[in-house]
């Protein structure tokens, strides 16, 4: 698994005021969790915000690199303004190489359909992420479903992914993940069926400052 590292410091004040303040200057406000406690850091703002834009969809290890002290841990959250899409604020969670963790995995799906390209079909899209249980090292960037085998009225599911040894899915097995389906024409002259694979956005926070 890939593993990037970036420099961070303890940051001792916390609040809106503070973050506004940090950010104009070039930092960003975040904080790691482990447990049920919680550590307020800083890191550079441009860095960060390349970090996020490069792995968004992907799970990266992260060594946060502080003066005195290494942290593993992985991105859990992250806040971006609503109008700008400028990043805001980060969440991390610490990790140790032999604890096992619980983490979302994001699903691509790769190739074109056989009943979409022969037979006309469309390709429906179901979840995006899945939870699985795993040790730090087996947490796979991302996972790839190929679906060029699927035909009309086939689909895929979570129990079908084979993810090796090590790792536990916990999300549900009866979620789809992709199918196919057959349109009539006359729904398709009624009501034209657009299908858009849908932009993998990590889930933000409402709140600005923890």
């Amino acid at each position: 698994m890939e593993r990037v590292t970036l420099n961070a410091k303890k940051r001792e004040q916390s609040g809106k005021g503070i973050a506004r303040s940090l950010r104009r200057n070039g930092i960003m406000p975040a904080v790691v969790y482990k447990g049920g406690d919680s550590v307020p850091v800083q890191l550079s703002a441009k860095e960060l915000s390349r970090f996020i834009s490069k792995t968004a969809g992907e799970q990266v290890i992260v060594n946060l690199q502080f003066p005195d002290d290494l942290k593993q841990a992985i991105v859990k959250d992250y806040q971006t303004d609503p109008v700008k899409g400028s990043l805001l604020h980060v969440d991390f969670q610490e990790i140790s190489a032999t604890e096992i963790i619980k983490v979302v995995a994001h699903i691509g799906i790769k190739g074109e359909a056989i009943g979409v390209k022969r037979d006309k079909g469309i390709l429906q899209y179901g979840i995006r992420e899945i939870e699985i249980e795993c040790l730090p090292d087996k947490i796979p960037g991302h996972i790839d479903v190929d679906v060029s085998n699927l035909e009309i009225g086939q689909s895929i599911h979570v129990r079908d992914l084979n993810l090796g040894e090590g790792i536990r899915i916990i999300t549900s097995p009866d979620e789809v993940i992709a199918s196919v389906i057959l349109v009539k024409e006359e729904e398709v002259a009624a009501a034209p069926v657009e299908t858009v694979e849908p932009e993998v956005i990590r889930k933000s926070k409402k709140t600005e400052e923890k």
